[in-house]
């Protein structure tokens, strides 16, 4: 079984934005993120701690600016938390094991999908490609991607 922390190697190595994002629970500006308009089919992973986040087949187009997921892929590597900041009541999402600010829960997403809008910064997460899943140890998570034929 994979364990996942969070490691100061990366933690040493993010841009000065991701370190913002993750460790300041700060947010990218909307229509910036690298991952907003991937289309590629894949997993996204904390960028801090590699556990499994979401999966390309659970990202919809919300036009929030940010990219958005219908459901985690591992929900207990999802951990919400109620925050009170900016004046208002809102649902931040971390990281579980690495600890990382992700963004923010809404109950606004597609009903067919179960309603949830999870809000997320690309500079939280990286991308696995369906084709590298397996080598880079995500195969168990295989059958949650959609195909790429």
């Amino acid at each position: 079984m994979t364990r996942y922390t969070k490691d100061p190697d990366r933690i040493s190595a993010l841009s000065p934005e991701e370190f913002h994002v993750t460790q300041e629970s700060g947010t990218e500006r909307p229509g910036t993120g690298k991952l907003l308009h991937n289309h590629e089919p894949g997993i996204y992973v904390d960028i801090v701690s590699g556990e499994p986040l979401f999966a390309s087949s659970d990202k919809f187009e919300s036009g929030c600016g940010w990219p958005s997921f219908s459901k985690p892929i591992e929900p207990a590597h999802v951990a919400e938390i109620e925050d009170h900041s900016l004046g208002m009541i809102r649902t931040e999402v971390r990281s579980t094991h690495g600890d990382s600010h992700l963004g923010h829960v809404f109950p606004d997403g597609p009903r067919d999908r179960g309603g949830l809008r999870y809000c997320i910064n690309s500079a939280s997460l990286r991308f696995i490609h369906r084709d590298d899943m397996q080598a880079e140890g995500y195969g168990d998570y295989l059958d949650q991607v959609e195909d790429t034929a």
